[in-house]
């Protein structure tokens, strides 16, 4: 069932809606606030390159410039596995009891945030879906290129399969992640289908990028409307998978695969980011692929509106619970 929300208000299916559910006066007075706080920001940034990443990674995590200070949970735990690359490192929240294990594969762009820079929203999730939360710090480019960070992600999965029903007394598994890291949870999937590895309950994808050769909501988009620009997400492609790989390839853009025998999934998106097609467009082959599907589409909400004050975010945060419970109820 594919659906549409705005302010947690139930709309038309956007496939048979006439449009008038997206228009501007339907946004959010909040989502608009939101929208113009990062619209604003745009004057000030160059066009990112792979020169960029290491000034941007470290601001952020140190809270500075741009960024909201990091406030980390008392509650979470580090787990140091075994990864490809050398020792791989989780960071853990749980609730009391948890009924599931999500993995948790966060965003940035390929090249920056880590394990330990979202412990507020892991926390919600745990405690509202009673989950342990597990998230993973993959490998980041441009030191790190395709498919480091993939490997990583797969090497997490893989042994959170292993462990979880003698560690926290579930093997209930919910995979999840927001923008590059809803496009490492997706390729985790089908590499976790092809080698019978792991079978998650569900997948919660946020705002992915899943079209790495960029659909036309990308190319389209401009450099005006909000962040990250279409010249953006061709600075992080460039800088993640280089230039000779296919990006169409379907190892590298999820969006190309073979879709069949994969788990539920919710695909969250708002209409003021780059990355709307994707989502549509992941949804519908999610379902035509045989697979269960919701999608969720925000009137007006930027790139990253779930971490902004407003009540599309927390609208989105009570489906993603919703949907999780129902799934590793099952």
């Amino acid at each position: 069932m594919s659906e549409a929300r705005t302010d947690g208000r139930a709309v038309p299916d956007p496939a048979v809606s006439d449009g008038s559910v997206f228009g501007g006066s339907t946004v959010p007075e909040d989502t608009r606030a939101a929208a113009a706080v990062v619209r604003a920001r745009i004057p000030g940034l160059p066009v990112w390159t792979a020169a960029h990443a290491e000034p941007i990674r470290d601001a952020k995590r140190s809270g500075t410039g741009h960024f909201p200070p990091i406030v980390r949970s008392p509650r979470a735990t580090t787990i140091r596995i075994p990864g490809p690359g050398g020792e791989l490192v989780l960071r853990e929240i749980a609730s009391d009891s948890p009924t599931g294990v999500y993995l948790h594969i966060h965003g940035g762009g390929w090249f920056m945030g880590g394990a330990d820079l979202q412990d507020h929203k892991l926390e919600a999730l745990a405690d509202d879906a009673d989950l342990a939360c597990v998230s993973v710090d993959y490998r980041l480019a441009p030191e790190h290129p395709f498919p480091a960070a993939l490997e990583d992600c797969v090497a997490a999965a893989t042994w959170l399969a292993e462990t979880a029903l003698r560690r926290w007394g579930t093997d209930r598994l919910v995979i999840g992640g927001d923008s590059a890291g809803a496009h490492l949870a997706a390729l985790t999937l089908l590499r976790m289908r092809d080698t019978a590895a792991a079978r998650f309950t569900c997948a919660h994808l946020i705002f992915g990028f899943f079209d790495l050769a960029l659909t036309p909501s990308a190319r389209q988009f401009g450099g005006e409307r909000s962040i990250p620009r279409t010249a953006d997400l061709h600075g992080y492609v460039d800088a993640f998978v280089g230039p000779d790989l296919d990006r169409r390839a379907p190892g590298v853009s999820p969006l190309y695969a073979d879709l069949s025998g994969l788990c539920p999934a919710t695909f969250v998106v708002g209409t003021e980011d780059a990355l709307l097609d994707d989502s549509l467009f992941m949804h519908m082959r999610w379902l035509a692929a045989g697979n269960p599907s919701e999608l969720h589409v925000y009137p007006g909400a930027p790139h990253n509106f779930v971490a902004m004050p407003c009540r599309a975010a927390i609208d989105a945060h009570s489906r993603a619970v919703a949907f999780i419970r129902r799934h590793i109820g099952a």
